[in-house]
């Protein structure tokens, strides 16, 4: 079955790998393991660049590099939005008092999500599209594509540490959970190269 994979980066990287020495993930290997019987035409992925922080210098680097290691499977897009810094007024822990912090939100990732799986849905650019999140707020585009599209969309859930989305486990055609020992047997060669040249995984990935 031709499909295509839609992956919220951020909700992935939160709900998968965030603690684990297994975010050098090969998208591609993942897709081999959990759909086997799927024809993956192609890989979107859905992401904000972050900023480094004096706490941590090399964050960005380290992000850099992944998307690098992406950029060497032949059928991976990447479609970057943005990240929001504002100063607001939060309370304190202990209820005494307020103090000005600075909240970062990202932006832009569901939204391009969202229209990108139904614009390759009105294009007939797949059978079957695989969208990697726990988040409901893509239950509607989901619903969109089955219902009106007459699409069949699949969820790959995330969940390290918690259920999936009663929603869309409820509306999508198929849910699977993306366990750890998936994620362990898809990861990239510790060294890659590319046009540029020979790269390596971050120290602690």
């Amino acid at each position: 079955m031709l499909t295509s994979i839609y992956i919220d980066g951020f909700n992935f990287y939160y709900g998968a790998v965030k603690g684990t020495p297994y975010k050098w993930l090969d998208f591609s290997a993942l897709c081999r393991i959990l759909l086997p019987l799927h024809q993956v035409k192609r890989i979107y992925y859905f992401t904000a660049l972050v900023d480094a922080r004096p706490s941590d210098p090399d964050k960005r680097m380290r992000q850099e590099t992944y998307l690098r290691a992406l950029k060497t499977l032949p059928n991976m897009k990447i479609v970057l939005g943005s990240f929001l810094s504002h100063v607001t007024n939060m309370p304190l822990a202990n209820g005494k008092g307020y103090v000005d912090v600075i909240k970062t939100q990202e932006k832009g990732s569901d939204v391009n999500l969202a229209a990108q799986l139904l614009l390759d849905g009105f294009r007939n650019d797949y059978e079957c599209a695989v969208v990697v999140s726990n988040d409901s707020d893509l239950l509607r585009p989901i619903q969109i594509s089955i219902h009106d599209l007459g699409k069949k969309v699949g969820v790959l859930a995330p969940i390290q540490n918690k259920h999936p989305s009663r929603s869309l486990a409820a509306n999508a055609t198929f849910i699977k959970h993306i366990r750890p020992h998936a994620v362990a047997a898809s990861q990239f060669s510790p060294t890659l190269t590319d046009k540029r040249g020979t790269f390596s995984k971050p120290n602690g990935w």
